[in-house]
């Protein structure tokens, strides 16, 4: 399961890739798989502030509802409109097409982990 080398992780399954300040938002290939198939996704609109923990969404499988939190805070610039549509996407694709918001990152990432770091934190909860 390897992962590009530039993605941050969170313990509650969402990745990160800041570009020039720019920070694409979207959970991991396990949440994803732990969820199931995929049926509606909610993200904030553009323009919305949200807070580095806070909220970020919903995704919503056959299994449950699970929320979507961010790990970075700034100002929503985008949202994943194909995922209106196409919410498997999610599944499909979590690190490519799959991609929930686009935030103007306020600050640095911290506390975040690296690919590594996250493959044995979820090797280690799924026993």
């Amino acid at each position: 399961m390897a992962q590009p080398t530039d993605r941050l992780y969170t313990k509650t399954h969402e990745w990160v890739q800041i570009r020039g300040g720019e920070a694409t938002v979207g959970i991991t290939q396990y949440a994803q798989e732990q969820l199931g198939d995929v049926v509606f996704v909610e993200v904030p609109a553009p323009g919305k502030q949200v807070a580095k923990g806070g909220v970020l969404g919903n995704i919503e499988s056959v299994k449950a509802v699970s929320e979507v939190f961010a790990p970075v805070g700034g100002e929503v610039l985008a949202a994943n409109g194909e995922l209106d549509g196409h919410p498997e996407l999610v599944n499909q694709d979590p690190y490519g097409k799959g991609w929930l918001v686009r935030l103007k990152a306020a600050g640095a990432p911290e506390g975040l982990m690296d690919a590594a770091a996250y493959e044995k934190f979820v090797a280690e909860e799924s026993h």
